[in-house]
């Protein structure tokens, strides 16, 4: 007997996810065995020279994005939204556990790797590892799925917000290379880490996340 649509399609698309998840998991280990072997490539490092140290204050502005004295009181408010609209609690919860996973996952593989920072930083010097960037996964893990759950419900000016969400995505990857923070390769690893946790998360949680929500707050 045959499984109806209504049955397959959604195991489809877990499995769909689960192979995103370990490509792009892959890509974050091979990346690291590289970078540990060869270090930057040297057309990148003319790319990274060029933007450091350009709009640096309004880059350690939008740096802090990323830190815990602004993602926890997100996260509160986040909390409040989901008590108050049950619509979004599984939304806020997926969000919620990707950001911790996203934090702890770049935190292993720092150790795990154990690549210097840059020298030529401006502003803020940072001492933990450099590969892969946690605030690449963050802004990515949280920042851009709340860009895809405010695009796929019904909030008015949904469009506009989503494309905020994005755009803020985008300045926190800049303000990492201008402030001298991370190389490019980190943040491309700390992209791809995020893309295999959310893609991980969606494969393994029964819930439909990403789907459009029949209310709105």
């Amino acid at each position: 007997m045959s499984s109806s649509p209504s049955s397959t399609t959604p195991r489809n698309q877990r499995l769909a996810a689960a192979a995103i998840a370990l490509g792009s998991f892959s890509l974050v280990l091979s990346l690291g065995s590289y970078v540990t072997a060869y270090g930057e490539p040297l057309w990148l490092v003319a790319f990274e020279r060029a933007i450091v140290g350009h709009g640096a204050e309004a880059a350690w502005a939008v740096t802090q994005l990323c830190y815990p004295y602004v993602l926890a009181p997100l996260g509160i408010a986040l909390l409040a939204v989901a008590w108050r609209f049950p619509e979004w609690r599984a939304r806020v919860a997926f969000s919620l556990i990707l950001l911790l996973l996203c934090w702890r996952g770049t935190d292993l593989l720092q150790h795990l790797y154990a690549r210097p920072r840059r020298l030529d930083w401006v502003i803020h010097r940072e001492t933990s590892f450099s590969f892969p960037s946690s605030h690449a996964a963050i802004s990515l893990g949280f920042y851009g799925l709340w860009s895809v759950f405010v695009a796929k419900s019904r909030l008015p000016g949904r469009a506009v917000a989503s494309a905020l969400l994005a755009g803020v995505v985008a300045l926190i990857y800049w303000s990492r290379l201008a402030l001298g923070a991370h190389y490019v390769t980190d943040l491309v690893a700390g992209g791809f880490l995020a893309l295999a946790l959310v893609s991980a998360g969606v494969a393994a949680v029964p819930i439909k996340v990403f789907g459009s929500l029949t209310a709105s707050p």
